[in-house]
Parts: C-alpha cells; sequence; structure tokens
C-alpha cells in the first residue's frame, strides 16, 4: 500500500452546511472542561515536583531527573496511546487517562520512597499522552472541518490558560499544607475532569458506533502506509516542536548568562506567558478561513527572528522585549500541531495516525533543548541560540511548501 494524497474528512460534520448550525460555545463545557480542569492540576505540580522528590532525598540532579521523566514517558506513549485509543474510543480513554493521573498524583503525594515517587511521576506523562490524543481525536470528530482550528487551536489556549493559573493555585494551596497539598489540588483537579467525561454528554457517538465497523490496524500499519506524509509535513512539525522546546530553555539559560536574577527571570516569564494565551482564537479563524500556512509558517519565523535577537540584548528590559516576540510567534501557533494532524490523519484510522503525529512532536520538543546543549558544550550560548534561529527559518520555508498541500482549506477554496 502507498500513502495518498490527503483527503477531505468524510465525517458528518464535514460539509460547510455543518458549520452554519455549529456553535463551539454550545460544546465548550463537555469540550474543553476537562482539559482546564487538569491543566490547573499539572500547573500546580510542575513547579513543586522537584521540591517533592527533594524531601524524598533525591539530589539535585535526580530530582531534576524527576521533572525530564514525565516528558519522556510522553514520548515513549505517544504509539501506545494511539492503540489504546483506537481499542476502546476517545471518551473511555479520557476518562481512563483522568483516573490514572488521579491516582498518580496521589501517589505522589503520599509516596513512602523515591522509587515510588519516581513510578509514579512517570504514570503522569503515560496518562497525558493518553489524554491529549484522545482529546484531540475527540475534537476532531466532534466539530466540523470548517471549525476544526479553532476548536484544535482552543483547545490549545485552555491548556495554557490552565498551566498559567495552575502555580497560582498551587502556591495558595501550599501555603496552607505543604507541598503535598499541591499534589491534591492535581487530584482534584483530575477527579473533576473524569466526572465532566463521565456526566456530560457524548459528543461523538456517531462515531464510537462507526468505529466498530472500522479496520483494526495496527499502529506500524497505518504509519507504514502514510509514512510519505510523516516525512514531509510532519519533519515540519518537528521544527515547531523544537523551536518551541528551545524558547522555554534558553531564555533561562540567557538570562543567567548576562546576571539576571532567578526572580527577575520569572517576571519576565510571566509577562510573556500573558502574551501566549491572547491570541489562539483568532489564529484559528485565520486557519479556518485562509489556510493553515498562514498561521504555521508566522508561528516558525517570528520564534527564529526571536531566537536571532536574543543575543543582542543586555538588559532586562530588551531582553523581556524579545520574550514577549517569541511568546506571541508561540502564541499565534497554539493548536497549529493538532490541526495539522488532524487535517492529514486518515478518518479510518485517526487515533494511530495521531499516535505517530504526537511522537514527531514529542521527538521534535526533546531534540531541541538537547541540540541547544550539544552546541553550547563546545560554542558559545548565543552560537546555539543563532543555530537553532537559522534552523526555524529553514523550517518555515519546508513549511510553507508542504503544509497547502495538505490543507483541507486551500483545497475546499
Amino acid at each position: 500500500m502507498t500513502d495518498s494524497s490527503p483527503r477531505r474528512d468524510p465525517g458528518p460534520h464535514s460539509g460547510e452546511t455543518a458549520v452554519g448550525a455549529f456553535s463551539l460555545r454550545a460544546i465548550a463545557v463537555p469540550a474543553f472542561g476537562p482539559t482546564v480542569l487538569a491543566a490547573v492540576g499539572q500547573g500546580a505540580v510542575l513547579p513543586v515536583m522537584v521540591l517533592r522528590a527533594r524531601e524524598l532525598g533525591a539530589t539535585v540532579t535526580m530530582a531534576a531527573a524527576m521533572v525530564a521523566l514525565v516528558g519522556f514517558a510522553q514520548l515513549l506513549a505517544a504509539l501506545p496511546a494511539g492503540a489504546i485509543v483506537s481499542r476502546i474510543g476517545e471518551t473511555r480513554a479520557l476518562m481512563g487517562a483522568a483516573l490514572v493521573e488521579m491516582a498518580a498524583m496521589l501517589a505522589g503525594a503520599f509516596a513512602p520512597s523515591l522509587w515510588v515517587f519516581a513510578l509514579a511521576t512517570a504514570a503522569i506523562g503515560l496518562e497525558a499522552a493518553v489524554f491529549n490524543l484522545a482529546r484531540q481525536a475527540y475534537l476532531t470528530d466532534a466539530v466540523p472541518l470548517g471549525m476544526r482550528a479553532r476548536a484544535l487551536s482552543t483547545l490549545g489556549g485552555v491548556n495554557r490558560i490552565g498551566l498559567f493559573i495552575g502555580p497560582f493555585v498551587g502556591a495558595l494551596a501550599v501555603h496552607q499544607g505543604g507541598i503535598r497539598a499541591a499534589y491534591l489540588v492535581a487530584t482534584v483537579g483530575a477527579f473533576s475532569a473524569f466526572l465532566l467525561v463521565a456526566l456530560g454528554p457524548d459528543l461523538t457517538a456517531h462515531h464510537e458506533a462507526a468505529a466498530v465497523q472500522r479496520s483494526g490496524a495496527s499502529v506500524w500499519s497505518v504509519l507504514g502506509v502514510h509514512r510519505r506524509t510523516l516525512l514531509t509535513l510532519g519533519s515540519g512539525i518537528l521544527v515547531i516542536a523544537g523551536a518551541r522546546a528551545c524558547r522555554t530553555s534558553v531564555l533561562p539559560l540567557y538570562a543567567e548568562s548576562i546576571g539576571i536574577s532567578a526572580s527577575d527571570t520569572s517576571l519576565v516569564f510571566g509577562i510573556a506567558g500573558a502574551v501566549d494565551m491572547l491570541l489562539f482564537y483568532p489564529a484559528g479563524i485565520v486557519m479556518d478561513r485562509w489556510g493553515r500556512a498562514w498561521i504555521a509558517v508566522p508561528t516558525v519565523l517570528v520564534l527564529g527572528v526571536g531566537m536571532m535577537l536574543l543575543p543582542l540584548t543586555h538588559t532586562i528590559v530588551a531582553m523581556t522585549g524579545v520574550a514577549m516576540l517569541m511568546a506571541l510567534g508561540n502564541g499565534i501557533g497554539s493548536g497549529i500541531v493538532m490541526t495539522l494532524g488532524a487535517d492529514a490523519a486518515p478518518p479510518e484510522s485517526r487515533p494511530q495516525f495521531l499516535g505517530g503525529w504526537r511522537l514527531m512532536a514529542d521527538l521534535g520538543g526533546t531534540a531541541g533543548p538537547l541540540l541547544v546543549g550539544g552546541i553550547a558544550l563546545v560554542a558559545p550560548l548565543a552560537a546555539a541560540i543563532v543555530t537553532v534561529g537559522a534552523l526555524s527559518f529553514l523550517g518555515g520555508g519546508w513549511l510553507a511548501y508542504w503544509v497547502p498541500r495538505f490543507d483541507p482549506v486551500r483545497r475546499r477554496g
């Protein structure tokens, strides 16, 4: 079998007539509520995860490794997540992932040893892979094609809002009840997400019924059939994810190199985070009306410009300006990876394909900071940052060529 050109999703919501009768507001609570609740909990825990590991006797290096374990587990679980969602369906996968997160957060709060804490931390990454993929597939099925980008950019935006709010909720909880209280906040968030999915309307009941008739293709066979898509458009996803991950790693490293304190660096991140959350819905409108390339390409180009400018800054004011510019680039790209994946995914084996798609994104997110660290071992940090900027420009050209070839808006036009 060979990979065919991208097809328009023939599902019941794919027509333009469905768009006129559809409202994102009407499905906002069941569609986006679980993500907000889970993200607030994760945001509460992430800042204190290292401190909880230190409480259990971890060294500084071991505690840092615990944080990295979340991303590593998520990377390993990308393909199995596709198989799980394909087998049990999006709704059951969401509920199962929420319950696993609840158990993992409780275990993290009351872990008697560092090994138990490590297992709980890994479980957070494993369930996040399933939860995120199921949420993406769920919305892709529930929302008409003509509003897909708005739905997925909103999903990315509300996730960022939850992660932004979470540390403040966690700080209040820690002040009242210690580090364990942050994990209890996350436990409540995960259980609330479970209840919202379990008790809310099933927006994809038609899809769940049709899934019974689908071929039970394996993840590897689906990825083999669509390998050309993954090697072309998917390579652009590596660049987007890598540039985004580099942004969050090079900013604190460069701030330290020019003598900016940790507290001031946190302030810069907070200001940039606020900018990051502003434009997710307008970006979705642009993608739905004019095409995906109008967001995919500017995202990496703006991040690349920011990388090029960063080594030229020497004050906190200048660095804040560049951080805001990069946050703008990152913010307009909210949901772009999910949208491109949903466009390219074959309807008959969507979860399996999206597992491979998320693997590409996770690989990019892992490889970007590793590239910066590798170059910084043999060259100045500024050289590493400029290299990432140059690669972002190259990635922008790659995306400008390939994204229109998979864009349903362009084909419809």
